[in-house]
């Protein structure tokens, strides 16, 4: 696996560089950078496979260097090595595969570049690395839930309610923001919800007016508002039709 090293510090470069050497395996580094534009450049000119990011450099920080570097195609894995935790939501929010905190231990390294070696395998790694993921503070850490799992998303008070195959999750994320990300996977019911179509399985009246969706293994029903009705029955439709016999 090729590897970038990009940090500001030249010490933390090299002791990446030591950790890295001592685990062995198929890892080379093969670049280093000081800061973002550098770290740009070089994912633009050479063939990285996984590039270890810090966040606070002079310049382009590592948060917008990944960003653009996600964009590539097809783009490196990304891995923050940083002193602080308080970026963990903006770095898995700009296509990171993990985390790091500052110093970094041998054994998340080595956690690291495994779960890295699971994602950039062939044909696996654009989907894996691309944003097909949501991330919830949990526990006093993130938690990272395949937008895959995800039902729907139902705005709750401040927060948004994410209902998946394993309960649900609070996220900071907007309904906008999310249909923002996923345009093409999230289709709007309700002023307050978003649903996965491929996740319903049929329209259901309500006793009181009005219908709802219903999903095939999960008892949940959501109130559908009137304008979005039409909407969600063509498109219920044309998935039916699409089915084969």
């Amino acid at each position: 696996m090729k590897i970038l090293v990009v940090d500001d510090e030249r010490l933390a470069r090299q002791r990446l560089r030591t950790l890295l050497a001592e685990l062995g395996g198929d890892n080379d580094v093969v670049a280093e950078a000081e800061n973002g534009d550098q770290a740009v450049r070089l994912c633009e000119e050479q063939n990285i496979d996984l590039v270890f990011m810090d966040i606070h450099m002079p310049g382009m920080d590592g948060l917008e260097a990944a960003a653009r570097i996600s964009r590539q195609e097809p783009p490196p894995a990304i891995v923050f090595t940083t002193a602080y935790s308080e970026h963990a939501l903006d770095a898995f929010g700009v296509h990171a595969v993990d985390y790091l905190l500052k110093p970094i231990r041998r054994e998340k390294l080595a956690a690291a570049l495994e779960k890295v070696t699971r994602l950039t395998r062939p044909l696996v790694q654009r989907e894996e690395v691309e944003e097909r993921w949501i991330t919830s503070r949990y526990r006093g850490g993130v938690q990272r839930i395949p937008l895959s799992d995800v039902y729907y998303f139902r705005a709750d008070s401040k927060y948004v309610v994410a209902r998946h195959r394993h309960g649900e999750a609070l996220l900071e994320d907007s309904l906008v923001s999310l249909e923002k990300r996923f345009p093409d996977e999230l289709l709007r019911i309700h002023r307050s919800t978003l649903v996965r179509p491929r996740m319903i399985s049929a329209l259901h009246k309500r006793p009181a007016g009005g219908v709802e969706v219903g999903f095939a293994d999960i008892e949940d029903r959501l109130e559908v508002s009137r304008r979005h009705v039409s909407q969600v029955r063509r498109l219920l439709a044309e998935t039916t039709a699409a089915s084969p016999a």
